[in-house]
């Protein structure tokens, strides 16, 4: 199966299901063309759909509608997002290029709904109630089966483009969830193995071939630790990496599976706030060099990630914390209050917002540099403390300077995050936003929703803003 980023997303479902209006906003979204298929079946009809189903058949309209489908899916080119026709799942050559070249999403509707939304048009097959219910029953088992995400708006499709699951219980069934058919070896720390290590395992049943355990926090993300892992693994090229566990173990694991046997699929199931809006989506992976965090990396796109809010119910308060500040930030950028939500619907908005910038942009090349907002200064706290700032605090600091250069108010990040000024090195602090790999950029906002790239913002203004965020 190829991965994610390289196959089309596919929406399917009944008649009236909205897959149009709603392939069209994911589309601009994840920055993809979008490919109404009925449309573009629509000529070689005559225009008329009424007259051609009286004139040659269904059965003639289907013979169409294949060929048309089964070309836009084998096109070369960038994956797009293409809407179905209701019936088109029928046809078994369009279900088998679905299972190889696409990320199938199905939308349900209730029956009710969908003929209110059709009765009346020129739908053909539309004409008759009975008829319609027939058929509306006839289809479920078919879109059922060929769905490898089921919808119920713009962000869960986003999702399923992404290989992104959010399911509270997940954990429990990651055997089910994890794609392949081939071996799992678990990655994970001493803590998160005691606390989930068993559920997990269990889950896997006898796909799981190893497991393997690394250092906590950061102290993971060490070449010597890469290292062990690479020479442990016995994993065959149809393998699977499972990083369970916070971002420096999903950063680890996914830069191993990267370079293990020039790379193999990688699953992520990420168990803190933090790794589950933020650093487990989009596949950027790395390990830290004495330089600096980040600097041997790679892009590696999991072939699942697994976001189980149930987890966060044993994060302590410290690591909560930490991810309220991705939380915030990912809401300044959406221009929406995502930080008031209830957790499971919080983490499933941001992990989507996330997931829509890092389709549109897999390789930091563009967009994906706006969710740096707040990082630079952050970067630039966390170094010169030797990294006794928490990247949690150091971001939520971070905004703050942010807001204050984008001349926004402050209210909500010191209201949710409660920002204290750490006693850092102010010389130090400057010396590691020089180095800063994003060369001056700075991320700010125009208004909340509306984040901007700026590069003419003077030193000594960034500076002061720096100083402004350290007790001396």
């Amino acid at each position: 199966m190829a991965p994610p980023l390289d196959r089309h997303l596919v929406l399917v479902g009944f008649m009236g299901a909205g897959k149009t209006t709603l392939g069209a906003r994911v589309a601009e979204r994840i920055g993809r063309e979008f490919i109404d298929v009925d449309a573009a079946v629509e000529p070689a009809t005559g225009g008329d759909l009424r007259a051609f189903f009286r004139e040659h058949g269904e059965a003639e309209f289907r013979r169409v509608e294949e060929n048309e489908t089964i070309r836009r899916l084998e096109t070369s080119g960038r994956p797009s997002v293409l809407a179905l026709g209701g019936g088109a799942v029928s046809s078994p050559a369009v279900r088998d290029a679905l299972r190889s070249r696409a990320v199938t999403v199905w939308l349900p509707v209730d029956a009710d709904r969908a003929w209110q939304r059709v009765r009346g048009t020129a739908r053909p097959l539309a004409a008759d109630e009975a008829r319609f219910r027939a058929l509306f029953d006839e289809r479920q088992r078919l879109y059922e089966q060929v769905a490898d995400a089921v919808a119920r708006d713009a962000d869960d499709v986003v999702l399923a483009a992404g290989a992104v699951r959010v399911e509270t219980g997940a954990l429990g069934v990651l055997g089910e969830l994890v794609p392949g058919d081939g071996p799992v070896a678990l990655v994970t720390d001493a803590h998160v193995a005691g606390v989930y290590g068993a559920e997990a395992q269990l889950a896997l049943g006898g796909r799981l071939a190893s497991t393997h355990e690394v250092p906590p926090g950061e102290q993971a993300k060490k070449l010597a630790v890469a290292e062990a892992l690479w020479s442990a693994l016995r994993l065959p090229r149809d393998g699977t990496l499972m990083a369970l566990g916070g971002g420096s173990v999903t950063d680890l694991a996914g830069f191993v599976a990267a370079t293990h046997l020039r790379g193999i699929d990688w699953v992520a199931v990420p168990t803190t706030l933090t790794g589950q809006v933020d650093a487990a989506i989009g596949g950027k992976t790395g390990i830290d060099l004495p330089d600096g965090k980040n600097v041997v990396g790679a892009f590696h796109w999991p072939a699942r990630t697994i976001v189980d809010p149930a987890l966060l119910e044993t994060l302590p308060e410290h690591e909560r914390r930490a991810g309220m500040a991705e939380v915030v930030k990912t809401g300044l950028l959406a221009g929406e209050r995502l930080w008031e939500l209830p957790e499971p619907e919080l983490v499933r908005r941001c992990a989507a917002f996330k997931t829509a910038i890092c389709l549109r942009d897999p390789y930091e090349r563009g967009d994906r540099v706006l969710l740096n907002l707040g990082h630079t200064f952050a970067h630039a706290l966390e170094t010169a403390s030797d990294y006794a700032v928490p990247h949690g605090d150091a971001v939520a600091l971070g905004l703050l300077a942010a807001l204050r250069l984008s001349g926004l108010p402050t209210d909500d990040v010191e209201r949710v995050l409660e920002p204290r000024p750490p006693r850092v090195d102010r010389r130090r602090a400057r010396e590691a936003l020089a180095r800063d790999k994003k060369g001056g950029q700075l991320v700010l906002l125009e208004a909340a929703g509306k984040p901007v790239v700026r590069d003419d913002v003077p030193l000594d203004v960034i500076h002061r803003e720096l100083d402004a965020l350290t007790a001396g």
